[in-house]
């Protein structure tokens, strides 16, 4: 009896022992994966810190090419034209005019353009070449006093006449009259002209906004 008693007792402690290097071989393979993680997590990191240290990026570019027979000249789109000093004396009855200003609307690297038409009889395209051709539409408030002049800002009784460079008026608001350009640069060229109107003259400092849109054909 006491014999039995004393097998058992080892059969306990051997359990127990089995138990106890089970968890220290679990602890011990815990412990490796933990280091192996460790590793690859360093491993990432390090190759992350590269490209920022190596300032890696991408760039997102867009844009829009449009077809063009010609490239307006940026000093021309917006510009800044002086009248100068003009005395009330030299505008004492309506229609009176100031001296004129030229003005120039630049077009750059005018291209040729190529045309084809089909001739219906020999079933073929015959092309040719034509000079670029366009028009400008100008748009401004008018003087309430003299419809197809502009309105000005700071004085009365003057409003202002845009003509062409033969001096025949141009109509605001509408399309122009068809313009050949030809290969390479053209200069538009423009008058301003301070013209009395029937409004009571006031002296002052003036101002005027016109816009200007270019159409191609």
């Amino acid at each position: 009896m006491q014999g039995a008693k004393h097998c058992g007792g080892d059969d306990g402690y051997s359990r127990y022992l089995h138990r106890w290097i089970g968890l220290i071989i679990a602890a011990l393979l815990m412990v490796l994966l933990t280091l192996v993680m460790m590793m690859l997590l360093i491993q990432q990191a390090q190759a992350d810190g590269g490209e920022v240290d190596g300032a890696n990026g991408v760039l997102l570019i867009t844009g829009s090419l449009t077809e063009s027979a010609c490239r307006l000249d940026m000093a021309s789109a917006d510009q800044v034209v002086s009248l100068g000093s003009l005395g009330t004396a030299q505008l004492q009855q309506p229609g009176d005019r100031g001296a004129s200003v030229l003005l120039e609307l630049r077009l750059k690297d005018c291209l040729r353009i190529q045309t084809g038409q089909r001739d219906e009889l020999v079933g073929k395209r015959a092309w040719g070449i034509e000079y670029p051709t366009g028009t400008v539409s100008f748009s401004a408030l008018q003087d309430a006093d003299t419809t197809g002049l502009v309105e000005v800002q700071g004085a009365s009784g003057i409003a202002l006449l845009l003509s062409d460079r033969q001096g025949k008026p141009v109509s605001l608001d509408l399309p122009g009259t068809p313009l050949m350009l030809s290969p390479g640069n053209n200069a538009l060229v423009y008058r301003v002209t301070p013209v009395r109107t029937p409004a009571a003259l006031q002296a002052g400092a003036y101002s005027a906004v016109i816009h200007f849109r270019l159409f191609y054909e």
